[in-house]
């Protein structure tokens, strides 16, 4: 009877940290294979020990997280020509992979190598912000964390700007780092982030809505299918009264079948058309010469 209660309790967890989204998936046509991967709490020390290390202070929101599930995992498929194909993908990493950024992953790299750092302009920042947020520095004016790998398709990032050694930092945001290393501004906090990425059901490319040159292609085709509702069609691909376009179909046109064409007649040459009358010229004198 314990067994059961336990059960229930952490199916019940679960449904409300997914915030339901597991049966929205399942209830879609085409949807399969939906998995959630249940974790456990991360421990207090482990927070105050990143802390410590990375002279950031986690905000209230992504700390109550962590002390729920040390990470997020839920991925599904869609079944295509009877066959399933891994689609959606939601992804938070636990604190042990809430790594910095600019962390180097080699020890044999040269001392001289440019690193990340020196990306930074100062007077292309300064456009930028006229634009909007700053966008984050990759030296030691910000400290930039990775939160979700984006299946190699660029980085979401949690970052903390205007940063001074030394000094704890509090305030953060949430960025998206694509892979031509153009930062991206998401959402203020974590939590927005978090609902950001439900309503999005985990699709490919999602972040890439956030940019400029939006998703690719087929990205755009999977949206629309399993998200009609909150998707929407390139400004420049609308028509001059804002109405996304159409595709004109005329089905007697489309899918008329092909006539058959009539057999070509045989012509006669021209030189033996000549030839067959003068023969019948000849022949008709000789015998009109005969009875003469």
């Amino acid at each position: 009877m314990e067994e059961t209660k336990e059960g229930l309790t952490c199916k019940g967890v679960a449904e409300r940290l997914t915030l339901g989204i597991t049966r929205v998936l399942e209830s879609m046509p085409g949807v399969m294979d939906v998995r959630f991967m249940e974790r456990e709490p991360a421990e207090k020390r482990c927070l105050l020990s990143w802390e410590q290390k990375n002279t950031c202070v986690l905000p209230e929101d992504l700390r109550d997280f962590y002390l729920t599930t040390d990470g997020f995992t839920l991925t599904w498929s869609a079944k295509l020509e009877n066959e399933s194909v891994p689609l959606g993908c939601m992804v938070l990493n636990g604190v042990a992979n809430l790594r910095p950024l600019c962390q180097s992953s080699s020890v044999f790299s040269l001392p001289n190598a440019p690193s990340l750092a020196d990306l930074d302009w100062d007077e292309e920042q300064v456009e930028e912000s006229e634009r909007g947020p700053a966008e984050p520095h990759f030296d030691s004016r910000s400290r930039i964390f990775e939160l979700d790998p984006c299946s190699g398709n660029g980085k979401v990032c949690l970052v903390y700007k205007d940063c001074t050694k030394g000094v704890v930092a509090q305030k953060c945001e949430v960025w998206f780092l694509d892979r031509s290393l153009y930062w991206h501004y998401l959402t203020p906090s974590f939590t927005a982030y978090y609902r950001l990425m439900i309503t999005n059901l985990g699709l490919p490319e999602w972040q890439n809505a956030f940019t400029p040159y939006g998703p690719s292609p087929q990205a755009k085709q999977w949206a629309s299918l399993y998200q009609p509702l909150s998707f929407h069609c390139e400004p420049s691909m609308a028509d001059h009264a804002g109405e996304p376009p159409v595709n004109k179909l005329d089905p007697s046109k489309a899918f008329r079948g092909k006539a058959k064409l009539p057999a070509p007649k045989k012509k006669q040459s021209a030189q033996g058309g000549v030839g067959g009358t003068a023969k019948g010229q000849g022949s008709s004198g000789r015998h009109s010469g005969g009875r003469r």
